[in-house]
């Protein structure tokens, strides 16, 4: 199985901004999502995240070895990381949805973040089905994995929302990947305790 994990809540997922290149820690409510995640899915075979401090913070809490990949880093919003997405005006916004070669001010296409997660889901499809890879990354990547799943393009990636903590399982020992699960919380509310 291909596990594709969500980093848990940082600062910036909580103040709804876009978060790509800069890299905050994860807040205690992150904290409290990654432990839980490392406990209600399985021991990974291998493990792989995003080298980014949020992603290796959750990857951190599973126990065991981590192989950084920047293929995994989220996409880089250039002039637009740290700002809300009202920062975008609605020229901007719309040349964004409708173009996926669009390339943000000094940040990176939808179709580049898609070649580079392709290829490393490629790389590890073959391992993944026979045993529990787990891949610690962001949305923006994740995204482009489901469509490298589903054989479509990355414009789908505005079709879809993912939230903090998520988990997307990919199938991966047919003869094509198969999409299994999208924002999977159950591993969340595995052996977690409740604030009070």
């Amino acid at each position: 199985m291909l596990t594709l994990v969500r980093h848990g809540q940082s600062e910036a997922n909580a103040r709804g901004v876009m978060c790509g290149r800069s890299d905050p820690p994860l807040t205690e409510t992150g904290r409290r999502q990654a432990r839980a995640l490392a406990a209600g899915l399985p021991r990974p075979t291998r493990l792989v995240s995003s080298p980014l401090v949020r992603a290796r913070e959750t990857a951190a809490l599973f126990g065991t070895d981590v192989e950084c990949d920047a293929r995994w880093t989220e996409m880089d919003y250039g002039d637009l990381d740290g700002q809300p997405m009202t920062a975008l005006d609605g020229d901007a916004w719309r040349a964004w949805q409708s173009d996926p070669e669009h390339v943000p001010a000094g940040g990176e296409s939808l179709v580049a973040v898609r070649a580079r997660v392709a290829a490393a889901c490629t790389e590890l499809a073959a391992e993944a089905a026979t045993g529990e890879v787990v891949v610690v990354s962001h949305v923006s990547p994740m995204k482009a994995a489901i469509s490298w799943a589903l054989g479509v393009g990355i414009e789908i990636a505005w079709r879809m929302y993912l939230v903090d903590a998520a988990v997307c399982r990919i199938d991966t020992s047919g003869s094509v990947p198969m999409l299994l699960a999208v924002n999977d919380e159950g591993p969340l509310h595995v052996g977690t305790v409740q604030p009070a």
